[in-house]
């Protein structure tokens, strides 16, 4: 998939059952938080800047991957 050098929105990515189903499998309890919806708007690298904060990066490059494989 191109992630569009990660300016792609996060809603896009959501709405698209592959790579929805990349953040279910890695991330599903953090789906269902109330701050995800207002996620919907950022750009993927805005959302990699936050994630940086609470996950390894290990976890965010094999995410990336797994999208870009799509």
């Amino acid at each position: 998939m191109d992630l569009r050098d990660n300016q792609i929105l996060v809603g896009e990515l959501l709405d698209r059952p592959g790579s929805r189903a990349v953040f279910q499998r890695r991330f599903g309890k953090l789906l269902k938080h109330p701050m995800a919806a207002a996620a919907r708007s950022l750009t993927l690298e805005q959302l990699i800047g936050f994630a940086k904060l609470y996950l390894p990066q290990k976890v965010i490059q094999d995410t990336l991957e797994e999208l870009r494989r799509l």
